[in-house]
């Protein structure tokens, strides 16, 4: 980067012959923002987590398929009885799960034959087995599960939070989203809405160029004008003109917040050239960290390359990291046959039981917090053939690392798996929760709009206190 605004200056009038710029150009140029929208701030008080990697399962994971034994279950297949979980009272034979369940890691938490990786890892997790929400359509419960919202769009959980704490790297995007495909609710649930457009997720696609128009062309400054300098002379004279022109435009119009993200997202894309290219490069990796993740050396597509990537980002200060297995088509939305939870449990355990070992042994998980979620559970009873309906009722999530107790399961459903019989997790707890590890109050972090003030978790939510170490 040019760092001499001698330099910058004779760079402009080259380019231009110092006959074109108007009055007040470079000053502009020289002028430094009264604040950096994305600098790291204070919490509201000493936090446990510094990052989180939020793993989600797009189309609703069967809980007493993964997570939640269920012997009644296994006993019952077939049997009559309501199973509407609060909504409605549907007469369905019950189905029983469809794998076996064995105790994991010194803790003895039972998990199903699906997920043999994590059931190993079961030491290091707080399981939740009473989560709830409160609607059972995918785009509302998707929607709901990362912005506190059901029906209207708000800033997901990732935009709170890079508005609220902003980054350790501007070299970087606060708020990382890897997914292949996009999943119920589109770019909704990482956008920023109302929040400046700074903080709203930026969406890497796992393949040979994750980010297009990443490389950057280098040519060679001229030899009179810069010796010595990075060949970054040009692309710099060019951004730095363009800023020139967009906050002039900015002073003479007031605050325009779509404005002035375009102006930073210009100069994060920049920095990003030189840091992002090397993120992704996992060409250094050691032989043993890819087998630890099941990554073959050379893949760049897999569920496995997203998870040794977040670490990477993790590592280099990204704020807020989300990764996405599946879209809104052959994901976990099961109605005819759980049988199609198994290729995707496949695809998904050994890379997050790898990313929690290597988290782990580097120290990271101390203020790492992982989060794994759905946006929903399945019925007990019967939809399809050998399927499960959806069911907002009652269902499994975990978190582990940063401030969250390890080796425990908190809550707990009835013997059929569908209501919550003792400690809820609303999604808004769930919310108030994540934002507290992060030293962040969620009734006092509030954005003024259109006349009042929002939160995360709107008018609602307790911090789940039992589960903080």
């Amino acid at each position: 980067m040019i760092h001499s605004s001698v330099t910058r200056r004779l760079i402009l009038r080259s380019l231009v012959g110092g006959s074109i710029l108007l009055p007040g150009i470079l000053a502009d140029l020289l002028a430094q923002d009264a604040r950096d929208p994305l600098e790291a701030r204070e919490p509201h008080f000493m936090p446990k987590a510094r990052r989180v990697i939020f793993l989600f399962s797009t189309g609703g994971v069967s809980h007493m398929d993964t997570f939640d034994h269920k012997p009644r279950l296994f006993q019952a297949d077939g049997r009559m009885t309501g199973v509407g979980g609060g909504l409605s009272l549907e007469q369905r034979p019950l189905l029983r799960p469809r794998w076996a369940f064995r105790p994991g890691g010194r803790c003895g938490t039972l998990v199903s034959d699906i997920f043999p990786h994590l059931r190993e890892r079961m030491d290091d997790l707080c399981l939740i087995n009473s989560m709830t929400t409160d609607n059972n359509e995918h785009f509302q419960a998707t929607l709901a599960i990362h912005t506190g919202s059901f029906f209207q769009a708000r800033p997901s959980v990732g935009s709170w939070l890079s508005w609220g704490l902003g980054t350790f790297n501007r070299n970087l995007p606060s708020f990382v989203v890897l997914a292949p495909n996009l999943p119920y609710a589109g770019t909704q649930v990482f956008a920023n809405d109302f929040l400046p457009a700074y903080h709203q997720g930026t969406r890497v696609v796992p393949g040979p160029e994750p980010i297009a128009n990443l490389r950057r062309h280098n040519p060679s400054p001229p030899a009179h004008l810069l010796q010595g300098e990075r060949g970054d002379w040009l692309q710099q004279a060019e951004l730095d003109l363009a800023n020139a022109f967009n906050r002039g435009h900015l002073k003479r119009n007031g605050n325009d917040s779509d404005l002035a993200a375009r102006i930073r997202s210009f100069e994060t894309a920049y920095q990003m050239q030189f840091e992002a290219p090397e993120v992704f490069d996992l060409s250094r990796e050691t032989d043993e960290t890819l087998r630890l993740y099941g990554l073959d050396r050379g893949d760049t597509q897999s569920y496995a390359w997203q998870c040794l990537v977040a670490r990477r980002l993790a590592e280099r200060g990204v704020r807020f990291i989300e990764l996405i297995d599946t879209g809104s088509s052959n994901n976990w939305d099961a109605h005819s046959d759980l049988g199609a939870h198994e290729p995707l449990a496949r695809r998904i355990d050994r890379p997050i039981a790898g990313l929690l070992q290597d988290l782990k042994r580097r120290g990271m998980l101390d203020d790492t917090l992982v989060v794994w979620t759905t946006e929903f559970g399945r019925t007990p009873g019967q939809d399809g053939p050998r399927g499960r309906g959806h069911h907002p009722a009652v269902f499994s999530s975990w978190l582990a690392g940063a401030g969250v107790k390890a080796g425990v399961v908190y809550g707990k459903s009835d013997d059929i798996g569908a209501t919550v019989a003792e400690k809820p997790v609303h999604v808004h707890d769930f919310h108030a929760t994540i934002l507290h590890l992060f030293g962040l109050d969620h009734e006092r972090l509030t954005y003024r709009h259109a006349g009042r003030d929002y939160r995360l978790t709107d008018v609602y939510g307790q911090v789940v206190r039992e589960i903080l170490s």
